[in-house]
């Protein structure tokens, strides 16, 4: 089910779950009346948001950890590997870079 934006007229903002084309224009939030907020819902995270991160995906087996550390750093992109053989990107940046030198590609290259 989606999540929908209310805001009060005291500017709080507060999120609650509707099933699709039920969302009420306004509900009570601590005895105050908030509307739905379509500029709250359309805001997106920051793209600083979230970093850095631990990929999961692009990891190695914990006893490869070293050996992919040397090899990103070779490469020119130095990169963080945890004892499980994770990565840790510093930024969209370097994660880019990173799976580029691994001849990875993200299909949904999100921010």
């Amino acid at each position: 089910m989606p999540v929908y934006c209310f805001e009060t007229n005291d500017g709080q903002v507060v999120e609650r779950v509707f099933p699709i084309g039920k969302a009420p224009r306004v509900v009570d939030i601590d005895g105050k009346p908030a509307r739905r907020s379509f500029r709250a819902e359309s805001k997106s995270l920051p793209a600083t948001s979230g970093w850095p991160l631990e990929c999961v995906a692009s990891g190695v087996n914990a006893k490869q950890r070293k050996e992919l550390s040397d090899y990103l750093k070779k490469k020119g992109v130095p990169t963080d590997v945890t004892k499980d053989g994770n990565p840790v990107y510093r930024d969209k940046r370097h994660r880019d870079k990173a799976l580029k030198a691994r001849g990875f590609f993200d299909k949904n290259a999100y921010a």
